[in-house]
């Protein structure tokens, strides 16, 4: 379909007369085709342009309002629309980057599926969406080198009720199909596993689904519950506030006591050679006592919480040995504060990190599927105040978790909560709507591709539309994704007739 030609601009601001009839939308893709070479160009502004002065067309608007029925003569021909468009790549047998412009005064047609022929279905997919051009989907579905992008870390910015919570389930439900990534999932509105409606209880693979909570466990789900003497020091950084002599105190009791240090804070046990302030001593085991959920009278432990000091002896090592099988480990976490939520989630994450670095040393790590760690509202971890308290594992995996396999999944609102040298590593960005101006920015400053001429694009996307920038993508691929139940229902139908066919070869 022939939507212009252009006329005008330079490398960055090619400017297009666009055809009458033939409506042009923001983000849409379109192709210029000339002795054998395509130039894929996208629009990214849009504008009227006009052969009569504006004085002029004032006067014809006065006119067409005060008098009425005014019809100007060569409407179409005098009066039209103006599309700036930016190269994206050349494709002439293999894609690469654009250096040139296209020939002047050329003929401008929409995209197809046979323009895209050079991006090509990898070994490991990530599945994202079909490629997307304006409003319009196309049958062709987008993936992404799983293995690579998960580990080199993803981030979700969008504002609210711009389908966050659906992209996430499409992309695990995908995962949960290939064995090349374990996930950890800390879901803290309990989404993702369907306890109630469709989730991802219902896949094909449920098998490769491990679902933990702290409250009445479905059929098939495990109770969530962490022995006291799994915990080490370091899992309360980011979690609660502590000042440096309160640290200082929860470290030396580790070193001192191992196993029951927790116990020995809580008795208030003595260090022979160390002395440290009685309100310090009573301000760290209040914190504890308020944050494990936990009574101590008379030398007795009350545990009410996920924390006890009989069960959960195994959890984390089989939590661990889960992802290490490539699956995907959901933890409940809405019954839990925001406290509570962080210091699990730092719990399982320093375990897996600290054996991927000893895989890495004993040259086992290549046999491994990566890890990926899901992080709702990344900020209370990445966030910029909360990294000034010291680093925490989720800030050490974001910095150098790409060298042991795992990498993070940050979904946030704020992106300009987190500090930017972190906000660079995650090399994929899927960028769903976005209303504030600085929240853009601050994703459009730290993207792999150039996006300075997309802040009006960005701001334009509707629910379940968005644009991936990744190191792994020749270009910002604009996508539409599939609503979550349609989704599933296309997944299912695809592996019956697998299934069928399987039958018909045996």
């Amino acid at each position: 379909m022939l939507k212009g030609q252009v006329v005008s601009g330079d490398f960055g601001k090619i400017v297009m007369r666009v055809k009458a009839d033939a409506p042009v939308e923001l983000g849409e893709l379109v192709v210029i085709e000339e002795q054998g070479e395509k130039f894929i160009l996208q629009v990214y502004d849009l504008l009227y342009g006009s052969q009569i002065s504006s004085q002029n067309l004032e006067m014809v608007a006065g006119m067409s309002l005060e008098e009425g029925g005014f019809q100007m003569l060569d409407e179409q021909l005098r009066n039209y629309q103006l599309a700036l468009l930016k190269p994206v790549l050349t494709t002439s047998g293999q894609s690469r980057m654009c250096k040139k412009l296209p020939p002047f005064f050329t003929k401008v047609r929409a995209i197809t599926k046979d323009d895209l022929l050079f991006m090509t279905k990898p070994l490991h997919p990530l599945f994202l969406g079909s490629l997307r051009s304006g409003s319009t989907a196309l049958d062709f579905d987008l993936f992404l080198p799983g293995k690579e992008a998960l580990s080199h870390h993803v981030l979700i910015p969008a504002s609210t009720g711009k389908g966050k919570s659906n992209l996430m389930s499409c992309m695990l439900w995908g995962l949960t199909s290939g064995d090349f990534a374990g996930v950890l999932v800390l879901d803290p509105h309990d989404e993702y596993y369907g306890r109630v409606g469709l989730g991802l209880k219902d896949h094909p693979r449920h098998d490769q689904i491990c679902y933990y909570t702290p409250a009445r466990p479905p059929p098939g789900a495990r109770t969530l519950k962490v022995h006291l003497t799994k915990l080490k020091p370091e899992h309360f950084q980011g979690a609660i506030a502590l000042s440096d002599p309160q640290r200082q105190c929860l470290f030396v009791y580790y070193k001192r006591f191992k196993p029951d240090w927790i116990k020995a804070i809580l008795e208030e046990r003595r260090i022979e050679n160390v002395q440290f302030h009685e309100d310090t001593i009573s301000v760290v085991k209040r914190k504890l006592l308020a944050l494990l959920d936990l009574d101590f009278e008379a030398g007795q432990f009350q545990c009410s919480g996920i924390f006890d000091d009989v069960a959960g002896m195994n959890t984390i090592t089989e939590i661990c040995l889960e992802l290490e099988r490539g699956k995907t480990v959901i933890i409940d976490t809405s019954y839990f504060s925001g406290s509570l939520e962080i210091m699990v989630g730092s719990i399982i994450a320093s375990e897996i990190f600290d054996k991927y670095k000893y895989y890495k040393r004993i040259g086992q790590l290549e046999d491994k599927p990566v890890i990926s760690v899901v992080l709702e509202e990344a900020p209370r971890v990445l966030g910029k105040k909360v990294l000034e308290q010291g680093s925490n594992v989720f800030d050490s995996i974001a910095r150098e978790g790409r060298k042991f396999k795992i990498g993070l999944i940050a979904i946030t609102q704020l992106p300009s909560e987190i500090p930017k040298n972190i906000l660079a590593n995650m090399n994929t960005k899927i960028i769903l709507g976005m209303e504030m101006g600085s929240e853009r920015q601050a994703v459009i400053e730290s993207s792999p591709q150039d996006l300075s001429q997309d802040n009006r694009n960005i701001a334009s996307l509707d629910k379940g539309e968005a644009i991936v920038t990744s190191t792994f993508t020749r270009f910002a691929v604009p996508v539409k994704i599939p609503l979550f139940s349609e989704y599933v229902k296309l997944a299912k139908k695809k592996v019956d007739v697998e299934v069928s066919f399987r039958g018909i070869g045996e």
